[in-house]
């Protein structure tokens, strides 16, 4: 399983949790949609595909790889649940008073990444047992008109999607807008490895990376963005991409990259 992230524009995120008799730390939850570092001496495999650069300018992201480029300038996803799991437990069973799990209902939220300059945007905090964590677990979600009416009311133009990016694709030097969309559903699981720490009186803090410079990516070219959407010739691919784009990780400094790879 893999698993994508939450956001901003929350209106109120509600908390069900497992009732425990030990204290309790805070964990925040932060977004990112910064590249991903490149894996050591990965330049120097022979045959590889060249990866898009990426320059951050103003409130933008602008993926690079040739002659061609994507601006992007907005990137929403439609969240759910949000569940951590304890280290001590093989599942979460959600028997009230055992302490097993600690669960975050979100129902559902609208997740607004960071782009340009900025490495993470904080979420939301919250209270969760005193103890170590080695799983997450949250979904993207797509609209529901039937069930999620408030939620479209208040944020019109989500009805049926759970992700959208809109920015500007240029090939050649020819430029055009774009808007994505996507129905994609996906519950995904990150395991942390080491787990982490939940210390009575102590923050701690989780980033959710979805690594955009890799979604609309095709072998070694871009592609438009609008060529993906729902029936559209690159949707399969440009899916993919995102599934396989999504990291969990430590990041005490927020900036969106994981602490434990920083002091290796």
């Amino acid at each position: 399983m893999k698993t994508l992230r939450l956001s901003a524009a929350l209106a109120l995120l509600g908390a069900v949790a497992c009732s425990d008799s030990n204290g309790h730390g805070n964990v925040s939850l932060s977004l990112s949609a910064r590249q991903a570092p490149a894996p050591p001496l990965a330049a120097s495999v022979t045959g590889s595909v060249a990866a898009p650069s990426v320059v951050m300018v103003g409130d933008s992201t602008v993926i690079v790889l040739g002659n061609d480029s994507v601006i992007l300038r907005s990137l929403d996803v439609v969240l759910g649940k949000i569940e951590m799991k304890r280290l001590e437990t093989s599942a979460c069973d959600n028997v009230e008073g055992n302490g097993d799990c600690e669960e975050f209902e979100a129902g559902p939220v609208l997740a607004s990444f960071p782009l340009g300059a900025t490495n993470t945007t904080a979420a939301v905090a919250v209270n969760a047992p005193a103890g170590q964590y080695d799983k997450l677990e949250f979904e993207i979600h797509k609209t529901d008109p039937s069930r999620d009416a408030a939620f479209i009311t208040a944020n019109p133009g989500f009805s049926g999607i759970s992700i959208k990016v809109t920015g500007t694709y240029s090939q050649g030097g020819t430029r055009s807008d774009f808007t994505y969309t996507s129905d994609l559903d996906a519950s995904e699981e990150m395991s942390f490895s080491p787990p982490l720490s939940v210390v009575d009186g102590v923050a701690a803090n989780l980033t959710i990376r979805l690594d955009v410079s890799t979604w609309f990516v095709n072998g070694g070219s871009l592609v438009d963005p609008n060529s993906a959407n729902i029936e559209g010739l690159n949707e399969s691919v440009v899916k993919d991409n995102i599934k396989n784009s999504v990291d969990a990780f430590e990041d005490d400094n927020h900036d969106g990259h994981d602490d434990h790879d920083e002091g290796s």
